[in-house]
């Protein structure tokens, strides 16, 4: 719907992940369930690392930041999803800027926050004789604040650059969320400074930590692969493998979305991307790190011991 002098829209229309009724109520129920999921996981991990002392370690300090931010970004943009499932999803323009904004934060809270993790991986295995002095509470507290910090900077450029523009007339936008690539498509006026924008923003967000993250794991190969003792390397490997896993997950379907050329008729590609690293990695990191981590099973069942004889 137009604003009163034609020149803006107050309010846009979000198509949603599929526009096949026969496909609309089971994706309901699918993603009512995966959001369950993902709500449980993740708190029972920020639960039990808060409530066990074992677990008050950097690799945890990390993992909990992790699960926080897994569970305030599917919360952005989850349930406006399912909503579009059973209804028309229409979004106020106040509202699709403020979705976008915080999925911007938290998206790239998780680009640095996963490169935290590699980083304290690094320091574990390569220099574990100075692990306690390099990650000591004061470096971790410094590298949380700087992974907030790249958030807000990426969110307030994003959302300022996206203010600027003006929507005439369309204003129905073929997705399921307010993300960038489908609202710049609606602009009646230049994107260009956007399109630079998301590309140097999401360029330095994804780039950058991609490169910490791959010198980080090719450091600790180096050292891994001249450990003598195969239970060693074992060890070393189920350490880390979880990490890697969820890296892979993250990056390559954030970097497949935004850092490719855009043809016309992409836009579904587009959303089953997005699906991977929106929905699909905040209800599988928390499984990923639970089930392959034995200290959190040992910590897990302690908790449970101590709540049921209690």
């Amino acid at each position: 719907m137009a604003a009163g002098n034609d020149s803006s829209v107050t309010e846009f229309i979000l198509l949603g992940l599929t526009q096949q009724p026969e496909l609309q109520l089971p994706f309901f129920f699918i993603f009512l369930v995966i959001y369950g999921v993902t709500v449980m996981g993740n708190m029972g991990l920020i639960i039990l690392i808060g409530l066990s002392p074992q677990l008050h370690t950097p690799m945890y300090y990390f993992l909990f930041n992790l699960s926080f931010i897994d569970l305030c970004y599917s919360s952005v943009i989850i349930p406006r999803m399912l909503m579009g499932f059973v209804k028309e999803n229409i979004v106020p323009y106040a509202e699709c800027m403020t979705q976008l904004c915080f999925f911007s934060f938290f998206v790239i809270d998780e680009c640095y926050i996963l490169t935290s993790m590699a980083y304290d991986r690094y320091v574990a295995i390569c220099k574990p004789l100075l692990y306690k002095a390099i990650m000591s509470p004061q470096v971790c507290l410094m590298l949380m604040a700087g992974t907030y910090a790249m958030g807000f900077v990426g969110a307030m450029t994003h959302t300022g650059c996206m203010l600027r523009l003006t929507f005439c007339d369309g204003n129905i936008i073929n997705h399921y969320m307010c993300d960038i690539p489908p609202l710049l498509r609606l602009s009646c006026t230049s994107t260009y400074i956007n399109e630079l924008g998301v590309f140097i923003v999401v360029g330095v967000n994804v780039i950058v930590p991609s490169l910490t993250i791959s010198v980080s794991y090719t450091l600790i190969l180096s050292n891994v692969f001249h450990i003598r003792s195969t239970e060693g390397r074992s060890k070393a490997f189920s350490t880390c493998s979880s990490h890697i896993i969820t890296v892979s997950l993250f990056f390559g379907s954030s970097a497949f979305m935004y850092l490719k050329p855009s043809p016309a008729g992409s836009l579904d590609q587009d959303k089953v991307s997005t699906v991977f690293y929106t929905i699909v990695g905040p209800v599988m990191n928390p499984f990923i790190y639970s089930l392959r981590n034995k200290d959190v099973k040992i910590a897990l069942s302690k908790t449970l011991k101590k709540r049921v004889f209690s």
